[in-house]
């Protein structure tokens, strides 16, 4: 073999074991979403169930993502302290194993209180986030995570939608996932019996309508999860994934599926989490159901699963 040759072999094997080692370094990066847990005293029953919250802590932390979305609804009521305590005492778990919670503000924020001491017992609990009601977070090079307050106006014009828009548009190259999470829905089963004040609201609509220009211009990939409903539904609308979990441990709500909705589902009560892997430039979401809040050993069934490409359309759904 001539010296050119033997020179030619050595670079091909440095670079391979180069990207060999790239490979390794990317590790794939996990992050769990749900909402509407309504931590309160376990004696409530109604509003809430206990069993079921107490599975899905237990379940989340064996899972131990790279962080927790909490779509809103965190607390039962936002001026009981107390329901904030419950939250930590519950989720004691969650710190134990360092998992890092990125909550979004809910109605049930602003319940039994005045707007300010309502966010002072949230700030409390989240010290970090002091003086913000929307923020961003760096979940890995490749993935952002963005929390909405569906609280405040979304529309054109607003202060949080010219931050998002700035937001957007200064996100690294490296970014290739977006996960939204905000309380109200953009987009969900519109209902025409039951629960009709659920239904998306002008504010979050002109979101939708915001993000469906704004994913034209990015190459990350745009995942909005939102809670609010108390069922678990999915979209594609615009080249989005519109996801609802909000099943958290809240009282469940039926809901009628609609033809845009890709979750065929009919179990009920859908207590859930949604799971989103993100490894080598796809997305894959698994939403698990728990079975049966009662049981002894709480059981969990993947009942939906989906993928999204950061370089295509969603490449698998079923």
């Amino acid at each position: 073999m001539s010296t050119t040759n033997i020179r030619g072999l050595i670079a091909s094997l440095v670079i391979m074991a180069a990207a060999g080692l790239l490979a390794q370094q990317q590790k794939a990066v996990t992050v769990v979403a749900y909402g509407d847990t309504r931590f309160t005293d376990p004696g409530n029953v109604t509003a809430t169930s206990p069993l079921a919250r107490a599975a899905l802590i237990t379940r989340i932390a064996d899972e131990r993502p790279d962080a927790i979305l909490v779509s809103g609804d965190l607390p039962w009521h936002g001026g009981e302290k107390d329901d904030y305590a419950r939250f930590q005492s519950e989720t004691e778990l969650w710190r134990s194993r360092r998992l890092k919670v990125i909550p979004a503000l809910g109605n049930h924020e602003f319940s039994q209180c005045l707007p300010e001491a309502c966010l002072e017992n949230w700030w409390r609990v989240f010290p970090e986030l002091r003086g913000k009601r929307w923020y961003d977070v760096e979940i890995a090079a490749n993935v952002r995570a963005i929390a909405l307050d569906t609280m405040s106006p979304l529309t054109e014009g607003s202060e949080q939608l010219a931050w998002l828009n700035e937001t957007l548009a200064r996100l690294p190259q490296a970014v290739e996932f977006v996960l939204i999470t905000l309380h109200h829905p953009p987009v969900a089963d519109v209902q025409t019996r039951l629960r009709l004040d659920h239904n998306p609201r002008p504010n979050e609509i002109a979101l939708a309508e915001y993000l469906k220009s704004a994913t034209r211009s990015s190459r990350a990939r745009l995942i909005v999860i939102a809670g609010h409903i108390h069922n678990y539904e999915r979209f594609l609308q615009d080249d989005v994934v519109y996801l609802v979990s909000g099943g958290g441990g809240a009282v469940p709500y039926e809901v009628d599926r609609t033809p845009p909705d890709l979750y065929k589902g009919i179990d009920f009560p859908n207590y859930h989490y949604v799971k989103l892997t993100i490894s080598a430039g796809t997305l894959k979401g698994e939403m698990y159901r728990l079975d049966e809040p009662a049981a002894p050993m709480p059981h969990f069934t993947i009942k939906d699963t989906f993928e999204v490409s950061t370089r295509s359309r969603p490449v698998a759904s079923r």
